[in-house]
């Protein structure tokens, strides 16, 4: 599987008859602490050439992927994050929580895909069959027919750059919170499960940013 992205799948869209694709990525799924995020950007066949140093944001550097916001930020039609607390994710499940922050980023937009490409093989973006009386309080949008594509973050060059815009987004809103709660090395594991990060749990606990309903190492004497 290649790691330099294209626009070969986005192409192959527009040849069908969509005019605005939409490409959406999530970070922090698998983050213990703090919230997940959902990045994604709109393109059309006027977008031209990205930037060359694109890669799916797990494989560049954070220097690499801050200095790429400004011209994807620029390369793209429109673009949005949103996101889902830890207690959000406590209190609805992991799934309802990325749709909920999809959904507050599609909000945010001036521009509607028609059709919104989405990594993975799983399309957790889409309304539910089954309408549930409890759960979020979802933002009122229009939802594009979803295409989901294994590995889109390293393949596609708009789900990559929404990939990009998403983490350093959460990076940014994990740093404020390692300043106001320093005693978890927050600065260094970006809330990820790293040995730091659970032998603080161990020792202080969990605090309100934590996701409470993952299985958390038990604090010492509790």
């Amino acid at each position: 599987m290649r790691t330099v992205p294209t626009f070969e799948f986005e192409e192959s869209l527009f040849a069908v008859g969509h005019r605005y694709v939409g490409a959406m990525d999530e970070v922090g799924r698998g983050s213990p602490f703090g919230p997940c995020c959902v990045g994604v950007v709109v393109v059309d066949v006027t977008v031209g050439g990205f930037p060359s140093s694109l890669r799916d944001s797990k494989l560049i550097t954070r220097s690499a992927r801050e200095q790429l916001v400004a011209p994807l930020r620029h390369w793209v039609r429109d673009h949005a994050v949103g996101a889902a607390s830890a207690s959000e994710i406590d209190a609805w499940g992991l799934t309802a929580a990325l749709r909920l922050a999809g959904w507050r980023a599609l909000a945010q937009m001036s521009l509607r895909p028609d059709v919104i490409i989405l990594d993975g093989s799983h399309d957790w973006l889409s309304a539910p069959s089954e309408v549930s009386l409890v759960g979020p309080d979802y933002p009122d949008v229009v939802v594009a027919p979803v295409r989901t594509r294994v590995k889109a973050d390293q393949t596609c060059a708009s789900v990559a750059a929404a990939s990009v815009l998403a983490k350093v987004h959460r990076d940014a809103l994990i740093r404020e919170f390692a300043v106001s709660i320093p005693d978890y090395d927050l600065e260094n594991n970006k809330g990820y499960a790293t040995a730091s990060h659970l032998a603080a749990l161990r020792r202080l606990g969990p605090s309100e940013h934590h996701r409470v309903s993952w299985r958390l190492p038990p604090r010492r004497g509790a």
